[in-house]
């Protein structure tokens, strides 16, 4: 298989479903084991920095664009039809029935990032949390998900090591 047929597609959904068309082709992907055709799907986020009544900050992830959803994938017929046929998908993004890559330009001015991101910290380092149940730990890590975009990591909580799941988002190296 050629990995130049590797490309970036928009799929529509209903509002609200994106995370939810999301989990569903991963599953299809999964039981079908369509991991050589279907390489990547993300909802870009970015995060918002809410200001509440009593001045503290909040910060939430919002959708970059609510009702898409981008698949990085081999086009053929059969992961058209997975696609297409996902509960939540109104369609591919492009003229009819014929879905539209992406160009460069596109993926990268929307923000999507590839799998093959570039990291500031390692299996071992140690990391502040920055948003969370455990903002302001110190987490030690264990294992990194470049895939899921996570790490596992284990924070001192009551004097013993406790492990916890966290998003890149949630992390910063410590200088």
């Amino acid at each position: 298989m050629n990995d130049d047929n590797i490309r970036w597609y928009v799929v529509h959904t209903y509002s609200g479903y994106e995370n939810k068309v999301k989990a569903n082709i991963e599953k299809v992907v999964e039981n079908r084991n369509l991991h050589g055709f279907i390489h990547d799907i993300q909802v870009p986020m970015e995060e918002q920095v809410e200001i509440k009544e009593d001045g503290k900050q909040k910060v939430t992830l919002k959708k970059l664009f609510p009702g898409y959803v981008m698949i990085k994938m081999i086009m053929t017929d059969d992961s058209w039809y997975v696609v297409r046929n996902t509960r939540g998908v109104t369609g591919f993004v492009g003229p009819g029935s014929k879905p539209v890559p992406l160009t460069e330009e596109e993926v990268e001015s929307m923000g999507i990032v590839e799998n093959g991101i570039e990291l500031d910290f390692e299996v071992g380092d140690n990391v502040q949390i920055i948003s969370g149940a455990l903002k302001d730990c110190v987490a030690l890590i264990q294992e990194i998900y470049v895939d899921r975009r996570k790490v596992s990591a284990l924070v001192n909580m009551f004097g013993r090591e406790t492990p916890a799941e966290l998003d890149f988002n949630q992390i910063k190296i410590i200088d």
